[in-house]
């Protein structure tokens, strides 16, 4: 997944405003308790980021 990609379903399952809100402050356990902006700048693939977004905020099957 391009970053580019992630950043598209980030915004459209939160909002702009939300989804950088989201990356910059809230940590998930599930990538090594992190930010999201963390993970990434630490060479974490988009692709493994967004399967934990999804996980920890129980995001429907559609936009998995």
């Amino acid at each position: 997944m391009r970053l580019s990609h992630f950043w598209e379903r980030m915004n459209g399952q939160f909002g702009e405003a939300y989804a950088a809100s989201l990356a910059r402050d809230h940590v998930i356990d599930s990538l090594g308790s992190r930010t999201v902006d963390q993970a990434l700048a630490d060479g974490i693939s988009a692709k493994e980021v967004w399967r934990a977004v999804c996980e920890a905020f129980d995001l429907p099957a559609a936009a998995r």
